[in-house]
């Protein structure tokens, strides 16, 4: 199997003034436009997402020296900072959109675990799709999949499918982990609900040798530096999926899903006011 290094890089928010709970992982729209610049300078090839996901399952190799752009949770700044950005430039990217938080001006709604802050509505969203943005799932919530009952987690992740294919009228293939966080059990469910591909963190480089269903990113972050950026367009500063599951990894879940039993959760978001 080719384990060449691709990076699929992971993004959150980009603005100039995002609240306060996910400044530390919002980018500055001058600092994208940069990394977007330095990927076109190293001779990377950004490629939509489906098509690392068909080399993954055997199909055509890539492009050599391959790229891929995610964002997560479905803030508004997508649809009036990145997705200008991305039509300028040519570029394929994949929105992962936590279904229930959609759809409000400045607070969350029907229960998403999410602080207030500005998300997507859904006529963006359809917008996004018609612009070519590949629309992807992350539950309909944003709860931690590994410590939820079966039940619950089939719930998130099938419910989450049925509402974006309802909205758009056609399939979606592609889902990510909140967090990053998955386990066995929480892949097959995934799998029963008919995703194709699920993307995890991992903080490493994917590659046509990973796991479909636990395909490695590295997150780009407010104090992600331009060497660092640059280092991982030149193949280093990270390791190439697939690479085993740390100790760590796994005793952080341990941890979790005993606090989660204890019904005393671990907060992986801050509280909201009032809650």
């Amino acid at each position: 199997m080719n384990e060449t290094p691709v990076p699929v890089f992971l993004y959150h928010s980009v603005s100039v003034a995002p609240p306060t709970w996910i400044a530390p992982f919002t980018v500055g729209p001058r600092a994208f436009a940069e990394q977007l610049d330095l990927l076109a300078d190293s001779g990377r090839v950004v490629v939509p997402l489906q098509r690392l996901v068909a080399a993954l399952y055997g199909g055509p190799p890539l492009p050599p020296r391959s790229a891929v752009l995610t964002f997560d949770d479905g803030f508004a700044d997508f649809h009036s900072t990145v997705a200008p950005l991305l039509v300028a430039r040519g570029l394929p990217a994949t929105l992962y959109v936590t279904t229930d938080a959609m759809g409000g001006p400045g607070s969350p709604v029907r229960g998403s675990l999410f602080p207030p802050a500005r998300m997507l509505t859904w006529r963006q969203i359809e917008e996004l799709d018609a612009l070519g943005v590949e629309i992807g799932g992350h539950t309909r919530t944003h709860p931690q999949l590994d410590t939820l009952p079966r039940r619950r987690a089939q719930e998130e992740i099938g419910g989450c499918k049925a509402a974006l294919e309802d909205a758009l009228g056609h399939p979606v293939h592609s889902f990510a982990y909140p967090h990053g966080y998955s386990s066995g059990l929480v892949r097959r469910l995934v799998r029963e609900a008919g995703w194709s591909s699920a993307a995890a963190v991992r903080f490493g480089f994917s590659s046509a040798a990973d796991e479909p269903l636990r395909i490695a990113r590295l997150m780009v972050r407010a104090d992600t530096d331009r060497e660092q950026f640059r280092s991982w367009t030149r193949d280093s500063g990270a390791p190439v999926a697939p690479f085993a599951e740390g100790m760590r990894t796994t005793a952080w879940r341990a941890y979790r899903r005993l606090r989660a039993d204890l019904y005393r959760p671990y907060a992986a978001l801050p509280r909201q006011s009032g809650t």
